[in-house]
């Protein structure tokens, strides 16, 4: 019993199990996390480190430097980076793709536990693993004209947070902007003096009266009591009557020398949305999770949170992923119905018949249902690439049915016997053919397993969604096919086929037959296309990952070096009304000393995010542009560089965050320095580089308070009593707690800001000294200077780095990247002593082109040993091969011709025609073998196995063809992503037909196949 025969007499039983995988399809497809990405562990991690005021170099020396070691002797570290700033630094740790990230991280934090000990006290180190989820994939702005800022900020810790966190798939949720609730005691400096009290005093009086603790047990009555002193302040009116010194019979309360009163912690960023000062809510989640729910819920809880805030407060949504995700679902899905529509109706025209086209069409929905079951078996979820997978998929997933169909069609127009039988054996014949053309197409697919770096973590889900695709494909083509064909085409009397003598056929056969016996042609048309795709693989621009619309974009600026908050803020207010002003504005959020992805900020640094309207507004990077240049224009002394979320995304998990970047070493600091200007100068003539940065980030300016020791002697005070006497002056001390419910407010003890804003007031601020207890000002041991501002340094594996950095606009980012090289590379043009590197997106995508590369030259590989495997001959393998390789020429020419840049999705495309060509060769060498078993002359049937082919050929081409049209269009947001592969499959195709039917049977004779099977066809018996 032969296959074929088996699958007709279990077809009831086949079937059911088809029918049940369709179903649970259906079921999983409601059930399976719905996200942007694919869950990717990128192994990154970064560490932030706060040690308090430190200048950078005092940082480098006895922080970040030692860090530095520990963690470089940890197993598997291949790059370490890091920016020191004032009293802050952070790094990124990379690890090899693959690395075990759980042990890493363990690993890391080992070993910056041994060397904190050594660290100055003070020191405190945060250590976090990097993945798609350090971004918000939702965030709320929550504003008020009544409402104060501690009472927005208090309603999102106390009554949002924890709603949000209870929603399923949600990692953390936290608050930016408004600011926490203390009480606050400004002591006042005449009434401290007249005293002969300090600050300090204040504040210890303030910890001694509020004091909870347990003095024991007691055992009374038979009970057993546990005794608490308990001297708990609860309101501003205790603060005020606690004791701060008797003297002379008079008792001193804090009342008599300062006020108290309620006032927000003091904090050093502003946090606004749509121009006026908001609470951002952020909502992070879980890997894995279901991002669309989650937003759903998110959304649904603030609209029940709306009437329980402050009477006046405006809630509104300035990012939410979801919209992304629903939008790109909704193109892929438009563009999968609509490319089975065009495919049947090419079905359709061929065959004549609706039942015959039902039961090719049939096979999309079974296999997509069938899909998902096996994604959601193996972890994934539907996203942009899982989806965008689907949808390229389908003109492969229809190609399987229609040949099979085709083939069954031919053969009862042969045969008298229209019944079970005859397409029982149509089957079996077209099993060899069958399995050869869906294996060249899965085989591609195996080298991608292997490829690493972000292209490998973003196109394994897609690779892995288009082999189980095609393996399905293949199974639903052998199994429900012909018994969907024998059941909706019962009653058909009549086949359609192509008239032998027809105009079609016999301008075909007479082309062919020319071309067979003049190869040359064949030669030099195969040769004129691989010249004109060189021209325009040289023409074309290259990219990284495909741009799409994602409805929002980032501003990142930063405001003149050593600029205060305040300053900074009132600047930026003027970006504001620019951005108020663009009509496809919805709404906005605006960070100043912080940024949404986390990471080192000075008070002069910031971010906008800027969501546009869903409709009815222009192209983001036509909106991103005109916002670029209005502020460069209106705005003197910020610099800005925009870029959309993904892009900054990416970005922030690779540790390359622009386009370009050229990164410039030398031990030399100044000299560095010094070099950065002149290259920023020299990369900004180049053609479409924009937003360029020096990289060098000056942390602002500082007052140095030195103290004479001699003169502290002898005032009775050292440096260090001195230095703790005069932060409690300038930021206050938080003395103690004071409880209410469940939640603890701090309780500062300060000066008023009127005593302690301005330089020379710091000179007369007054200190106590321990040994006797005088006041004397600050001016009496120590001198004031303003020192200059010092630059972030930033290292890159141990040795002094600067980042000149740019993005691209107008241009691909391959050329503009490669035309900077050349100006940095030039001779003399760095001083001796500095030396460069290409980084940034540029570098990625070199290193992402040379893994596709590879694979696609071990796809090439696997092809051909499978090629061997089914004919067992050189020749016909060769020949066969030549074809997609001269196809991918057609790519680069589809390309061009588009406009469209040269990424990693097209290359991808270019490495998917390499099984589409090679799986239509194998339909025409299958029948042209079976046409030498039954007698054909060897030239003849050259020449029929053409023309047999001829229907099946067009027809899988054009449906697969307008299958991938909705996606190469880009219809929705989406689906432009998927643009480049499917622009890239389309110009292969319109190649294949003529590579396939006209040169390759030219070319195989004339690499002597006619001889090979004359000399067979003599060594058989008569």
């Amino acid at each position: 019993m032969n296959l074929a025969q088996f699958v007709s007499r279990r077809r009831r039983s086949l079937l059911t199990l088809l029918s049940m995988l369709v179903i649970s399809g259906v079921v999983a497809a409601f059930i399976m996390p719905v996200s942007l990405f694919p869950t990717v562990l990128f192994p990154r991690i970064a560490v932030t480190i706060e040690a308090g005021d430190r200048p950078p170099d005092q940082m480098e020396a006895v922080v970040t430097r030692p860090l530095e070691q520990a963690v470089r002797a940890v197993p598997g570290v291949q790059n370490l980076r890091s920016t020191t700033s004032r009293g802050s630094a952070e790094m990124s740790i990379n690890f090899a793709w693959g690395t075990d990230m759980n042990l890493a991280l363990q690993r890391v934090q080992s070993a910056l536990q041994g060397v904190q000990q050594s660290l100055p006290s003070g020191v405190t180190v945060d250590v976090r693993r990097m993945d798609p989820t350090v971004f918000p994939v939702a965030a709320y702005s929550l504003t008020s004209q009544t409402a104060t800022p501690v009472e927005l900020r208090r309603f999102a810790d106390r009554s949002l947070s924890p709603v949000l966190s209870t929603i399923n798939g949600v990692a953390r949720v936290t608050s930016q902007g408004g600011a926490a609730g203390e009480y606050r005691i400004e002591a006042d400096p005449a009434k401290l003096w007249a005293y002969g009290l300090s600050v300090q005093d204040v504040a210890t009086a303030v910890t001694g009266a509020n004091v909870l603790s347990s003095a024991g047990r007691l055992e009374d009555q038979g009970k057993l009591l546990l005794v608490l002193t308990d001297s708990r302040l609860t309101e501003p009116r205790q603060i005020e009557d606690v004791v701060v010194k008797m003297t002379g019979g008079t008792v001193i309360r804090v009342r008599d020398v300062a006020t108290v009163s309620a006032a927000p912690a003091p904090q050093w960023i502003r946090v606004s949305a749509d121009g006026r000062d908001a609470v951002l809510v952020l909502v992070y989640q879980q890997p894995g999770g279901n991002t669309v729910q989650i937003a759903k819920q998110v959304q649904t809880a603030f609209a029940k949170a709306q009437g329980q805030g402050p009477a006046d407060m405006q809630v509104k949504a300035w990012y939410d992923q979801s919209d992304l995700i629903l939008e790109s679902a909704s193109a892929l899905r438009n563009a999968i119905i609509i490319g089975v529509i065009l495919a049947a109706l090419v079905l359709l025209v061929f065959l004549r018949d609706w039942r015959v086209t039902l039961a090719a069409v049939v096979a999309v929905p079974a296999v997509l249902a069938a899909t998902t079951v096996i994604l959601k078996i193996t972890g994934q979820s539907f996203n942009i690439m899982t989806l965008g997978g689907m949808a390229a998929a389908i003109g492969l997933i229809i190609d399987d049915a229609i040949v099979m169909i085709e083939h069954i069609e031919r053969r009862l127009g042969e045969s008298e016997d229209k019944g079970r039988a005859t397409i029982a054996r149509a089957v079996q014949e077209f099993m060899r053919p069958l399995v050869g053309s869906s294996a060249a197409t899965i085989v591609i697919f195996l080298p991608l397993a292997f490829l690493t770096g972000v292209t490998g973590a973003f196109f394994k889900a897609l690779s892995i969604t288009m082999a189980v695709s095609l393996t399905l494909s293949f199974l639903v083509a052998w199994w429900l096919v012909p018994v969907l064909f024998e059941q909706l085409a019962k009653r058909r009397t009549k086949i359609a086929e192509l008239d032998p003598n027809g105009r079609l056929l016999s301008r075909y056969r007479r082309s062919l037959e020319t071309v067979v016996r003049r190869p040359v042609l064949a030669v030099v048309g195969v040769v004129l296309l691989a010249g004109v795709g060189i021209f325009s693989f040289v023409s074309v621009g290259s990219g990284f990952i495909p741009k799409i619309d994602e409805g929002g974009f980032i501003l990142d600026y930063i405001a003149p070096p050593g600029m205060s908050l305040t300053e900074t803020d009132r600047l930026i207010r003027q970006v504001e009304t620019i951005i108020r002003a663009t009509p496809d504005v919805d709404t906005y959020s605006r960070r100043t000393g912080l940024q949404l992805g986390g990471g080192l900020t000075e008070p002069n640094t910031g971010d906008f995010f800027i969501r546009l309207k869903k409709t009815g507004r222009r192209p983001i990077e036509e909106i991103m542009t005109e916002v670029r240049g209005k502020v460069l224009e209106s705005v003197p002394g910020v610099q800005i560089e925009t870029a959309q979320l993904m892009e900054d995304l990416i970005g922030d998990l690779t540790a390359v965050p622009q386009p370009i970047e050229v990164k410039l070493y030398s031990d030399n600091t100044a000299l560095l320095q010094k070099t950065a200007p002149i290259v920023a100068d020299a990369i900004g003539k180049v053609r479409g580089v924009a937003e360029i940065k020096t990289g060098i980030v000056i942390a602002g300016d500082g007052l140095e308070i030195r103290v004479d020791p001699v003169r502290a002697e002898l005032e009775g005070i050292d440096a260090a009593e001195a230095s703790k006497q005069i932060e409690s002056l300038l930021t206050g001390s938080v003395a103690t707690q004071i409880q209410s419910g469940p939640y603890l407010a701090d309780v500062r003890v300060w000066t008023p800001a009127a005593v302690r804003s301005r330089i020379n007031q710091v000179s007369r601020l007054m200190l106590k000294s321990p040994a006797d207890g005088h006041l004397f000002p600050v001016s009496r041991i120590a001198t004031l200077r303003v020192v200059s501002g010092q630059a972030e340094i930033a290292r890159e594996d141990m040795r002094r780095m600067d980042a000149v950095t740019a993005r691209v606009e107008g241009r691909d980012t391959g050329s503009a990247a490669k035309e900077v090289q050349k100006v940095v590379a030039k001779p003399g043009f760095l001083p001796a002593g500095v030396s460069f590197e290409m980084g940034g997106l540029f570098a990625e995508q070199q290193a992402a082109f040379q893994g596709m590369a590879l694979v696609f030259a071990a796809a090439v590989a696997a092809v051909f040993v499978l090629l061997l495997l089914i004919y067992e001959s050189f020749r016909i393998a060769i020949t066969i091969l030549l074809m997609p390789l001269a196809a991918a020429s057609a790519v680069a020419i589809g390309l061009w011709l588009t406009g469209v840049e040269l990424n990693i999705m097209a290359l991808m495309g270019t490495t998917m025609i390499l099984g589409i060509a090679t799986e239509v060769a194998i339909f025409y060498f299958t029948e042209y073998e079976a046409l030498l078993a039954e007698g054909v002359a060897p030239e003849t049937a050259l020449v029929q196995a053409g023309v047999n082919r001829l229907r099946p050929i067009a027809m899988t081409t054009l449906a697969a063809i307008l299958a991938l049209a909705p996606l190469a269009l880009a219809l929705g947001g989406g689906s432009s992503m998927e643009r480049p592969l499917a622009i890239a499959i389309i110009s292969g195709l319109i190649a294949q037909g003529p590579l396939v039917l006209l040169a390759m049977p030219a070319l195989y004779r004339l690499f002597g196949g006619l001889r090979d099977a004359e000399a067979r066809r003599a060594e058989q018996p008569a």
